[in-house]
């Protein structure tokens, strides 16, 4: 034990885990590039076990695509770090006035690993789109979908019921509570094309009702992109069942939107609308846009300041707020965060990035005390300094 624990005391694995950290950092940048910034981050700094491939764009790939180089993931290494740093202070630190200005700064970095842990696991990010004069209750993910299955039959509300598209494999089963239907998974694509059949092109489609049949569309899968500003286009055959009775089997797709007609199953006297969709989350409130504004710098198209004017409205209308949202000047409400992130719909729509971050202060107070303790390390060495002098 007292082995073990002189082992993750010492200064040689801190320099070793430093050395990994920067070659974690070296490799994920490269395949960026590749990746996108995104899936590089879920494969290198948010896994355990990191795995380099020789790219297939690179030189001499012929001759080194068996290469491959394992490394530590970022979670190995910030636990690593971690129970280093903590051990070195149990094992060879001593709690004097002296040495202040260093328990400070490695409890700001112990506080900034525990704060990275929590925005890994907690935070969530989606996207609002408001048009301008409009108002929204619910921002989407924009790499996550659901299918969804609606009862729009009450007057006051939508009866919804969602299923993660994660769930979706071929050939499982799942059941709809407080319903008799169930969905049976036929064929799931994370990224498809979807047209209508050429010439030459295969036809065979399991479809047997909706948007597919009606206008002769078939899906082809096609490799997942993670290039930056491109979506997938995830798709899916899914059949109905009412009890053990089919109730057909549907095409449904992320790019099968509001623009489309509905797709409706029938099930005696209720009417379902069907369709997969980008995963949602609603609000106790609506954003409001009152206006929007796109400045220019004169003579050209390059934009130095795009903001929206916004009011909140919540369903306890004492919490009412009205805020201007610009780059750097978010609006934070009711534990989310509203950022400008971009435009649409030729400057009538603004799009706000909704981040919700329980642990967002934590990295503004490790960075406070880590800068504290630095000023009072190097205060108290400078002060010495000028007393020898003396």
């Amino acid at each position: 034990m007292k082995s073990l624990f002189k082992f993750f005391s010492s200064l040689k694995l801190t320099v070793v885990l430093l050395t990994f950290s920067m070659m974690l950092i070296f490799f994920g940048t490269l395949d960026q590039v590749q990746y996108g910034i995104w899936h590089t981050q879920k494969l290198y700094f948010e896994s355990f076990l990191a795995i380099w491939a020789y790219p297939a764009q690179a030189p001499a790939y012929d001759q080194l695509f068996w290469l491959r180089i394992p490394m530590l993931g970022g979670y190995s290494l910030g636990a690593l770090l971690f129970f280093n740093l903590i051990a070195a202070h149990i094992t060879r630190f001593k709690m004097t006035w002296k040495k202040c200005g260093i328990f400070l700064i490695h409890f700001g970095l112990i506080l900034l690993l525990v704060s990275e842990l929590l925005t890994d696991l907690l935070a969530e990010e989606s996207q609002m789109p408001v048009d301008e004069g409009g108002r929204s209750n619910y921002s989407q993910s924009y790499r996550d979908n659901e299918l969804v299955l609606i009862d729009r039959s009450h007057p006051d509300y939508d009866s919804v019921h969602a299923i993660p598209a994660s769930l979706l494999k071929p050939g499982k089963r799942i059941d709809l509570p407080n319903t008799d239907l169930s969905i049976r998974t036929i064929s799931y694509y994370p990224n498809a094309e979807i047209g209508r059949a050429t010439n030459g092109a295969p036809t065979d489609s399991p479809a047997t009702r909706g948007i597919s049949v009606r206008m002769g569309l078939v899906a082809s899968p096609k490799a997942v992109t993670y290039a930056e500003g491109e979506m997938n286009t995830t798709t899916a055959f899914v059949e109905v069942l009412n009890s053990e009775a089919s109730l057909g089997v549907w095409l449904v797709s992320n790019v099968i939107d509001e623009r489309f007609p509905p797709q409706i199953v029938e099930a005696g006297d209720n009417a379902w609308e069907i369709a997969l969709r980008f995963q949602r989350q609603y609000y106790p409130f609506e954003l409001e846009l009152i206006d929007f504004s796109h400045d220019k710098y004169p003579g050209t198209e390059i934009p130095f300041n795009y903001s929206s004017e916004v009011k909140v409205h919540h369903q306890d209308s004492t919490k009412n707020q009205k805020a201007l949202i610009y780059m750097n000047h978010p609006l934070r409400y009711e534990g989310f965060t509203f950022y400008q992130a971009s435009f649409a719909n030729q400057d009538t729509t603004s799009i706000f990035q909704v981040v919700r971050n329980p642990g967002w202060l934590l990295p503004y107070i490790s960075v406070l005390l880590m800068g504290l303790g630095m000023c009072v390390q190097f205060g108290m060495h400078f002060v010495g300094f000028l007393k020898k002098r003396r």
